[in-house]
């Protein structure tokens, strides 16, 4: 009983703090109320209680930390163009450029390469955004 009640006093600190070693604890509490349970003595249920938290601690907390850094796998804004197709709708070349319908929306483009020139109704591929304008090839 008395690790029920320690588990519950360690999952109160886990939702107001947000540190999930509190919720690791609790887990640690309920092993050693399960022990109990099943009729293994003080020493045993203390031993499975700090087992299983440490054990939790010392495999949980570096996987979270590693995804922590992780910056999310889904690109949005300009991001999120950058490799996508286009079809050129005005004459693209390296100086003045022209116009793409990029994503379903109409841009101003130049061409990568100075002297490359696209004609109209060509696909291009989107390196780069600069300002408002697709820099394609």
């Amino acid at each position: 009983m008395w690790w029920l009640i320690a588990a519950v006093g360690l999952g109160i600190p886990l939702v107001v703090t947000a540190m999930p070693e509190f919720g690791m604890l609790a887990v640690g509490a309920v092993a050693g109320a399960v022990t109990a349970a099943v009729g293994g003595g003080l020493v045993p249920q203390f031993l499975v209680f700090v087992g299983v938290s440490v054990a939790l601690i010392a495999v949980v907390r570096p996987l979270a930390n590693r995804h922590r850094g992780q910056s999310p796998a889904l690109a949005s804004g300009i991001d999120a163009l950058k490799g996508k197709s286009a079809t050129v709708l005005e004459r693209v070349d390296g100086g003045a450029g022209g116009r793409i319908k990029l994503a379903g929306e109409v841009w101003s483009a130049r061409a990568l390469d100075g002297d490359q020139v696209y004609e109209p109704g060509r696909t291009v591929d989107v390196v780069a955004i600069e300002g408002a304008t697709a820099v394609v090839i």
